[in-house]
C-alpha cells in the first residue's frame, strides 16, 4: 500500500502541484538536484525500484541528448571549450544544457509519481462538483493509455491464437499491425461512447445531483496541506528576496550559501522529500503489523 492512499485526494494533488511548480519555475542547479534525486525515489518508493531503475535507463540518454544538444544551438558564455563548424561551444552553454535536462527529467518524475497516485476516481472527486465534464474528460484521457496499451496486448494475443497473425514478412506483420490497429481504435471509440452513455444515465454532472465518496478529509490530511502550502511559501518568498537567482550566462555564477539561502535549500529538501518520509512511515509501519501476526 502506497503512503499516499491513505491521504484524501486533495492532500496529495497539491503537493505534487507544488513540487512540480517548484521544479518548473527555478533554474538554481541545487533546487534542481535536491528535486531529481527526490523524485527518482518517490517515484522508486511508489511505483517500485525495479520499474524506476529501468525507467533510468532510458531517461538518462534523454539527458545526455537534451544536454548536448543546447551547446549546438546557444553559444552564448565567454568559456569557450571547442569550435564545432566554426560554432563555439562554451562551458555556459553545456552547464546549462545539464541544468535544464535535469529539470525536465524532474519533472517527468514527479508526474509519473503523480499518475501512479491519482487515480482517476480521485480526480473526480476533486473536480467533480466544481467542473464535472471536464473532471469525468481528463479522468478518461488519464486512463485511456494504459486501458489501450492492454487491449492492444489481448488483441494481438487472440490474433496469434486464432492462427490470423502474418509472420511471412515484414509487409505482412505491418499489415497485421495495422489490422491490430484498427481493431484497437474501434474498441477505444466504442467504450467511450458506452462510458458517456453510462454517465448520462445515471444523471452525472445535472444540477442538484449528490454523489458518494469514500474519501475523508481528515487531521492528518489538514496537516499535510498546512506541511506543503507553508513550505511552498516559505520557497516562494525567499526566492522573490533573490535567494534562489542564479545565471549561466555570460558567465557561470557562484552558489550562494548564506542564510536566506540555506533556508532555501533546506525548506526545498524537506518539500520534495516529504513523500519519500511518508512512504518510509508507511513501510515501517505496515513492516511491524506484519511482525505481530
Amino acid at each position: 500500500m502506497k503512503a499516499f492512499d491513505n491521504f484524501h485526494p486533495v492532500a496529495p494533488f497539491l503537493y505534487f502541484a507544488a513540487v512540480i511548480f517548484v521544479t518548473m519555475f527555478t533554474t538554481h542547479p541545487i533546487l534542481l538536484g535536491v528535486s531529481f534525486a527526490c523524485a527518482v525515489f518517490t517515484c522508486g518508493m511508489i511505483t517500485g525500484a525495479k520499474k524506476t531503475l529501468k525507467s533510468l535507463l532510458y531517461a538518462l540518454p534523454v539527458m545526455i541528448v537534451i544536454a548536448l544538444t543546447n551547446p549546438l544551438f546557444s553559444h552564448n558564455g565567454v568559456t569557450i571549450l571547442f569550435y564545432l563548424n566554426g560554432n563555439p561551444v562554451t562551458k555556459e552553454a553545456v552547464l546549462y544544457g545539464v541544468d535544464i535536462s535535469v529539470m525536465i527529467t524532474s519533472v517527468f518524475y514527479w508526474f509519473k509519481s503523480y499518475h501512479a497516485v491519482m487515480s482517476g476516481d480521485k480526480f473526480v472527486c476533486l473536480f467533480g462538483s466544481v467542473a464535472p465534464k471536464l473532471a469525468l474528460l481528463l479522468s478518461m484521457t488519464l486512463g485511456f493509455l494504459p486501458k489501450l496499451k492492454r487491449k492492444y496486448r489481448e488483441i494481438d494475443d487472440a490474433q496469434k491464437a486464432l492462427g490470423i497473425y502474418s509472420r511471412k514478412g515484414y509487409l505482412d506483420k505491418i499489415r497485421s499491425k495495422i489490422r491490430v490497429l484498427g481493431i484497437l481504435v474501434t474498441c477505444g471509440l466504442e467504450s467511450s461512447v458506452e462510458t458517456a452513455d453510462s454517465m448520462r444515465a445515471r444523471g452525472y454532472g445535472l444540477k442538484g445531483r449528490t454523489s458518494y465518496s469514500v474519501f475523508r478529509f481528515t487531521f492528518a490530511d489538514a496537516a499535510f496541506v498546512f506541511f506543503t502550502v507553508a513550505l511552498t511559501a516559505v520557497i516562494c518568498f525567499l526566492a522573490y528576496k533573490g535567494a534562489a537567482d542564479f545565471r549561466f550566462y555570460p558567465t557561470v555564477k557562484e552558489i550562494n550559501f548564506g542564510l536566506e539561502s540555506a533556508a532555501l535549500y533546506l525548506s526545498a529538501l524537506l518539500l520534495s522529500a516529504a513523500g519519500i518520509f511518508c512512504e518510509i512511515k508507511e513501510n515501517t509501519v505496515w513492516r511491524l503489523l506484519k511482525s505481530k501476526i
